[in-house]
Parts: C-alpha cells; structure tokens; sequence
C-alpha cells in the first residue's frame, strides 16, 4: 500500500463516521471540571485573590464548607489548588504561580502540616 492510497483510504474511513452526539461547547475541558467538580464549591474568582493568605482562607473555609467531597478537607484544598496550577500550565503568569505555590504553602501552615 503506498503513502497516497493509505492517507485515501484514512479520509474515506473518517467520512463514514457518524456525527458526534457530544454537545458543542467552546469551554476547556479543565474549566467544567472547575464548574462541576464534585470536590467542592468554591468562592468566585478565589484564585485570582491577590493575597496568597486569602487564597488559601477560602479554599480552606469552601473544603471544610462542602459536603460533596470525597477526601480530608486539606487533600481536597490542596487538590483544587494544584489542578488551578495545572490548568494555568504554560499561560500562567510567573507572579500568579508564585501566589498559587505560596498559597499551597500557607495552606499546609493552616493545617498544621509543615515540612521540616
């Protein structure tokens, strides 16, 4: 089978293919897991406080708050402060991810988790 009749019959494959029944959305798929996660409900717009100390107050106060969360209040904090990081990925500016990472560390200080 040669390079052409193999790249022919790839489109003639992908053209009988049903339409997808998914709905169209223009969301990421990180920005409806912030929306429905089953972590918890959070404060808007939480992670652009300026503050670390605030940011990690109200992650702290909305894990110890849910009811939907499936783990300790701190893992579920420190979950939702890591995916927040994550999702940033490359786009995050160097000053927020300093916030988010201080923030993490203020977190474990309010739980009384503090590496040596």
């Amino acid at each position: 089978m040669t390079a052409r009749s193999k790249t022919i019959s790839t489109r003639n494959r992908n053209a009988q293919r049903k339409p997808s029944t998914h709905k169209v959305t223009h969301e990421k798929w990180s920005a409806e897991v912030m929306k429905r996660s089953d972590a918890m409900d959070l404060k808007p717009g939480v992670f652009k406080l300026k503050s670390a100390r605030a940011v990690a107050l109200s992650v702290k106060k909305s894990s110890e708050a849910s009811h939907r969360r499936r783990s300790s209040p701190f893992r579920s904090a420190m979950s939702m402060l890591n995916f927040e990081i994550n999702r940033g990925g490359k786009t995050l500016t160097p000053e927020r991810r300093r916030v988010l990472n201080r923030a993490k560390d203020e977190l474990r200080k309010l739980y009384g988790r503090t590496t040596s």
